[in-house]
C-alpha cells in the first residue's frame, strides 16, 4: 500500500516525465548575423529528467511512475516524444522506453553504493545510456525478426541509436551541476 507521500512523488515523477517528454533539447551557440541562435539536439529532456529524478527519489517511486507512464501513453494518451498508442509498440522509439528500465537501475545502484561524484556519476551515467540503447536495439531486432525486415536493421541502428547515443551522453553535463544540491539534500537530512 501506498502512503500518502509517495503516491505524490510518483504523482509529480509522472508529471516531470510527460513535460520533459514535449520538450526539446538546444545547445545554444553565439551565432551573428543568423536568424537562430541556437541548434536543435534530436533528442527531449526525458533522459536527463529520468536520471535526476533517480538521483532524487527511490527505485521504487520511478519504476512505478514510469510504468503508469507507459500504460498511460500506450492505452489512453499520446504522452510519448512521437506519439502514442499500440502502435508505437511497433516503432524502434518503443525500445528506448523499453531501456528506460535498465538506465533507472543502474543509477539507482549508483546512488546506493556512496556519495555520488562527478566521476562515478559520468561512468554509471554512460553505462546507464549504454544498457537504454542495448535494450533498444535488442528490441528492434525482436521487432525486424518477427516482421522478416532483416535490411533495414542497419538503418534503424545507425538512425535512432547510433545517431542519438553522443547526445544522450551529452545531456549528462547539465547534470553534474545537479550533484552536490542532491548530495547534500540526500546526505544532510536532520
Amino acid at each position: 500500500m501506498l502512503n500518502f507521500y509517495k503516491s505524490i512523488e510518483i504523482l509529480v515523477t509522472i508529471q516531470t516525465l510527460i513535460i520533459s517528454t514535449m520538450l526539446p533539447a538546444y545547445i545554444p551557440l553565439p551565432f551573428f548575423n543568423q536568424s537562430s541562435n541556437s541548434i536543435e539536439i534530436p533528442i527531449t529532456w526525458q533522459i536527463p529528467t529520468t536520471i535526476l529524478l533517480t538521483l532524487v527519489f527511490n527505485r521504487k517511486v520511478l519504476i512505478r511512475a514510469f510504468t503508469i507512464y507507459m500504460i498511460c501513453g500506450i492505452f489512453i494518451f499520446p504522452v510519448f516524444h512521437h506519439g502514442g498508442s499500440l502502435g508505437y509498440m511497433l516503432t524502434p522509439y518503443f525500445g528506448f522506453l523499453l531501456g528506460t528500465y535498465p538506465l533507472i537501475i543502474i543509477i539507482d545502484n549508483l546512488k546506493k553504493k556512496n556519495k555520488i561524484n562527478i566521476f562515478n556519476f559520468l561512468i554509471n551515467g554512460f553505462l546507464a545510456i549504454l544498457a537504454m540503447h542495448l535494450t533498444g536495439i535488442f528490441y528492434n531486432l525482436i521487432l525486424l525478426i518477427f516482421h522478416k525486415q532483416f535490411n533495414i536493421f542497419l538503418y534503424n541502428l545507425g538512425k535512432y541509436y547510433v545517431g542519438n547515443v553522443g547526445y544522450h551522453l551529452i545531456m549528462l553535463i547539465p547534470l553534474i551541476l545537479v550533484i552536490k544540491p542532491v548530495n547534500f539534500l540526500k546526505y544532510n537530512k536532520k
